[in-house]
């Protein structure tokens, strides 16, 4: 069986509980990926042209800094990754944690939770970026998917 770990960006939560679930139904090692800058109400206003977070979305080079750092990368051989779908696709700090380590061998399986949209092209984003993986195409999920569900569907990649 592969040594998994499932790295997460939560801004409200939902996807934290998510990952929570994933990693305790395939036995996977957890990373909570932190904003050095913690998001609030305001900078997560979508209809706020000028939140952070509208700013940051609009910005494809911005790469928000983290607080910390996947010990032993090489360890894993598949990371499932989660995160929130911000206009359509991962948010800039998915982009920071993708490329701060050489996936060389390894798989990314994005995993997403949203209030109606879909992944959009979060997979193909993340293989533009993640040095040497694999990128599949990933999947959003309820944010009460159960843990024989999750379990189910990772199952291809362990």
């Amino acid at each position: 069986m592969a040594k998994a770990l499932v790295a997460f960006f939560s801004a409200s939560g939902v996807t934290k509980k998510l990952a929570l679930n994933l990693a305790d139904a395939i036995g996977a090692d957890l990373f909570e990926i932190v904003p050095e800058k913690l998001y609030t109400d305001e900078d997560l206003n979508w209809q706020n042209s000028n939140s952070r977070s509208s700013v940051e979305m609009n910005d494809r080079t911005c790469r928000p800094s983290t607080v910390s750092k996947v010990e032993n990368m090489a360890q894993y051989s598949v990371v499932f990754l989660g995160f929130p779908v911000w206009w359509y696709r991962e948010p800039s700090i998915i982009d920071t944690f993708a490329e701060s380590y050489d996936f060389s061998g390894k798989t990314i399986v994005p995993f997403a939770t949203s209030g109606s949209s879909g992944i959009g092209d979060s997979g193909k984003n993340l293989a533009g970026i993640a040095k040497g993986a694999k990128v599949e195409e990933g999947r959003r999920f309820q944010a009460n998917a159960s843990a024989d569900e999750l379990k189910e569907w990772a199952r291809a990649w362990l």
